[in-house]
């Protein structure tokens, strides 16, 4: 069985935005802490939590992030 992986790109519309962790975990409703481990692809995020990220940078929740294969 394939074993997939989400790809994001959270770090770098942060960087477009001039926004922080901390900025955008407030407007998502998580900790920061959240926000770092799933901008390194060491979590996954809930679709909600997903969709909010997204929302936070006016873009659509494909442009953000990738299902990828880990193979």
């Amino acid at each position: 069985m394939t074993e997939f992986g989400l790809k994001n790109t959270i770090k770098v519309e942060r960087a477009k935005k001039n926004m922080t962790q901390a900025e955008l975990a407030l407007k998502v409703g998580v900790s920061r802490k959240t926000i770092n481990t799933i901008e390194t692809g060491k979590f996954i995020p809930s679709t909600i939590t997903a969709i909010r990220i997204a929302r936070a940078f006016d873009l659509e929740i494909e442009q953000i992030f990738e299902l990828v294969s880990n193979e």
